[in-house]
């Protein structure tokens, strides 16, 4: 049985320049990538109502980069030179991969994932019942929860340091449209919906415009909130120009079916995106 107490405090034993000469040190790295390949440890865990970063886990990934070597990949006619090999074995782990669908080892797809051509980076976790659709990316370290729909070309942002930094987080049954980009440690809470071109940062503002007066929220995403692209003004010494921003228009009913595509919840709210 692996001591998780023991090698978390090995990994943090590991920043000096002379870490690699440490068996034991570099070990304990490569049993922990090895444990986010196999989601049996993940970068950051839900407690109560608050997720919590294992800063240690975020540590072994960037002390893994250092010592990895350079190495050749070859599948069929394609070659890549990478530090970090690709996940393997995705038959045994009931995840249905479409070529050229790319996931890094490290990362984790629980059984019923569905990787169109997109990509998953190190550190990702991605829950079961995800589609990752064509172009879509889940970025180092990035949470994914159950049954969330990653539309084509949505990007979940990655982060790595500093190693006590939140990553992205999106939690289950969240629709992501179309080109929209969730970066920089923001929290999209369940059941949303982000309509397509949405651009989420820690810095964006987030309008609840639903209702008589409007509530402003940032890094974080309420649950089941309708969310579309939106511009409020600001000035600047050359004048006032539009800002680009979010705009709570309203709240997915709890009875709305799960899997709903993205057309059919702006219908109720006479909106086209």
């Amino acid at each position: 049985m692996v001591n998780i107490e023991k090698i978390a405090e090995l990994v943090n034993k590991g920043y000096p320049e002379n870490f690699i000469k440490d068996e034991a040190i570099v070990e304990a790295v490569k049993t922990t990538i090895d444990l986010l390949d196999r989601g049996k440890v993940r970068v950051a865990e839900k407690r109560e109502n608050a997720w919590i970063v294992n800063e240690w886990i975020k540590k072994a990934i960037l002390l893994y980069f250092r010592f990895q070597g350079f190495s050749r990949i070859e599948i069929g006619p394609f070659e890549y030179y990478d530090k970090i090999p690709l996940k393997k074995g995705f038959d045994e782990q009931q995840v249905r991969v479409v070529p050229p669908g790319t996931a890094r080892y490290g990362s984790f797809m629980a059984p019923g994932v569905v990787l169109m051509p997109g990509y998953v980076n190190i550190g990702a976790y991605v829950d079961s019942g995800t589609m990752i659709d064509t172009h879509a990316t889940v970025g180092s370290c990035a949470q994914v929860g159950k049954r969330v729909h990653l539309a084509g070309a949505a990007r979940i942002g990655g982060v790595l340091e500093p190693p006590q930094g939140r990553p992205v987080i999106v939690e289950d049954d969240v629709f992501v449209g179309s080109a929209v980009s969730v970066m920089e440690g923001v929290w999209v809470r369940k059941e949303a919906v982000l309509g397509a071109g949405v651009i989420l940062t820690a810095s964006t503002r987030i309008l609840d415009v639903s209702g008589p007066e409007t509530i402003e929220y940032k890094g974080t995403v309420p649950e089941r909130s309708v969310v579309i692209p939106g511009t409020y003004t600001k000035r600047f010494p050359a004048g006032e120009y539009q800002v680009q921003c979010a705009l709570i228009i309203g709240k997915r009913k709890e009875s709305t079916e799960k899997k709903v595509t993205l057309n059919q919840v702006l219908r109720d709210f006479n909106v086209n995106v």
